[in-house]
C-alpha cells in the first residue's frame, strides 16, 4: 500500500532543504537569470553558428572563467582560515610573464610557447609559497603577507613589461581565451578540469578532511599528526597558481598583458564569490561548488548592471548589497530571528 506524504512530514524536508548550504546562491543565480530573460527574452537563446554555441549565457560562463579560477584557490586557503589579496596582483604577473616570452608577433615567438606557460605559473606558484612562508615561518597575518605582495607584485609586474601594455597576437596563444573546443570555449573546458581535479583530490583522499581539521581548530589538527604547515604553504601556492591560470586566459582573451589594470580588484570579487557561496571565513567549512556558483553570479549581475544601462560605478554598491542580503539569508541566526518575530506577530493577532 502506498503511503501518502503528509503535510508534517513535507515541512521537515522543505526545512532541510532550505536550509541546504547552496540554496540561496542557487536562488539568487536563478532569479537572476530569470529576471534578465523576463526583460530580454533573447538573454536565454542559445545559437549554434560556424560549429560554435554562442549566447549571453556560454558569454557569461567564459567571462567568469578567471574569477571561477581564482576564487577556487582562495577558498582552499580561507577554509585553513587564511586569506589571500594578492591574487590580482599574481594574475598581471603571470600575464606579464607570458606575454613577454610569447612576444607580441603573430606568428614568431621569443621562446616556445609551451616554456612561456610554464614559465609564468612557475612564477605564479613562487609567488603562493611567498605568501605561505611569510604565513607559517613567519607568523604573519595572512591579510598582512598578502598585503605585501599586492602592492609589491603591481610593481613587479610593471617592471618586467617596463611600464608598458605588452601585446601577445600569437594566434595558438589566443585560443587559450578565445578558442571553442566541441562547440564551447575552451575555458570552460579548463574550469571543469580544475573543479574534477579538486573533486578526487578532496573527496578520494584525507585532505579535504585535513583541510576541514585544520581550519576547524589548528591546534588540534597539529597534535593528531596532521602536517598544518605545509598543508598550509601547498594552499597558498595553489591559490596562487589558480590565478596564474586565470591570468594566462586573461591576456590571451584580450591579446595584452597590462600590468596596472590586469586583476584589478580581482581578489575583493573572489572573496564576495567565496561568501556568496557559504564558505566560513573563520575557517573549517568551505564549498568549492559554492564558490563557483558566487562567481556565474557575479558575473550575471555584472553583466545585468551593463546591458540596463546603470552607470559602471553603481556596481560596487550594487554588489555589496547583493551580498549583504544573500548573508542574512544564509544565516541561520538571522532566519531565527525573523521566525520568533513572525510567531510572536501570529500570537498577538491570535490574541485580539
Amino acid at each position: 500500500m502506498r503511503e501518502i506524504s503528509s503535510p508534517a512530514t513535507s515541512v521537515p524536508l522543505l526545512r532541510r532543504f532550505v536550509s541546504h548550504p547552496l540554496f540561496w546562491p542557487l536562488l539568487t543565480l536563478a532569479l537572476l537569470v530569470l529576471g534578465n530573460g523576463l526583460v530580454n527574452p533573447a538573454f536565454l537563446s542559445l545559437h549554434w553558428r560556424d560549429g560554435h554555441v554562442y549566447g549571453n549565457l556560454v558569454d557569461i560562463a567564459n567571462r567568469a572563467a578567471p574569477l571561477i579560477l581564482v576564487s577556487l584557490g582562495v577558498t582552499l586557503v580561507i577554509a585553513v582560515r587564511g586569506l589571500d589579496i594578492s591574487v590580482g596582483a599574481v594574475l598581471a604577473i603571470a600575464a606579464t610573464v607570458a606575454a613577454w616570452m610569447i612576444g607580441g608577433e603573430s606568428d614568431v615567438t621569443r621562446f616556445p610557447m609551451a616554456v612561456a606557460i610554464i614559465a609564468a605559473l612557475v612564477a605564479a606558484a613562487l609567488c603562493g609559497l611567498w605568501n605561505g612562508l611569510l604565513v607559517v615561518k613567519l607568523g604573519m597575518q595572512p591579510i598582512v603577507a598578502t598585503l605585501i605582495l599586492m602592492v609589491a607584485g603591481r610593481g613587479v609586474a610593471q617592471l618586467l613589461a617596463d611600464g608598458q601594455i605588452l601585446t601577445v597576437y600569437y594566434k595558438p596563444y589566443a585560443y587559450f581565451g578565445n578558442g571553442f573546443l566541441f562547440g564551447l570555449p575552451f575555458s570552460l573546458y579548463v574550469i571543469a578540469a580544475v573543479c574534477l581535479s579538486l573533486w578526487l583530490i578532496l573527496g578520494r583522499t584525507a585532505l579535504g578532511l585535513f583541510i576541514r581539521a585544520i581550519g576547524g581548530n589548528p591546534v588540534a589538527a597539529r597534535v593528531a599528526g596532521v602536517p598544518a604547515r605545509w598543508i598550509t604553504v601547498g594552499l597558498y601556492v595553489f591559490s596562487a597558481f589558480c590565478a596564474g591560470v586565470a591570468g594566462i586566459l586573461v591576456s590571451s582573451n584580450v591579446s595584452s598583458a597590462d600590468a596596472n589594470n590586469a586583476g584589478q580588484l580581482l581578489e575583493l570579487d573572489a572573496i564576495l564569490a567565496v561568501t556568496l557561496g557559504g564558505t566560513a571565513l573563520s575557517g573549517g567549512r568551505f564549498s568549492l561548488a559554492g564558490s563557483v556558483i558566487g562567481a556565474l553570479i557575479i558575473q550575471t549581475l555584472t553583466s545585468t548592471i551593463y546591458s540596463i544601462g546603470v552607470p559602471p560605478q553603481v556596481n560596487l554598491v550594487v554588489k555589496a548589497a547583493l551580498v549583504f542580503i544573500v548573508m542574512l539569508l544564509q544565516s541561520a541566526e538571522f532566519r531565527r530571528h525573523v521566525r520568533q518575530l513572525l510567531g510572536r506577530r501570529e500570537a498577538g493577532e491570535g490574541s485580539a
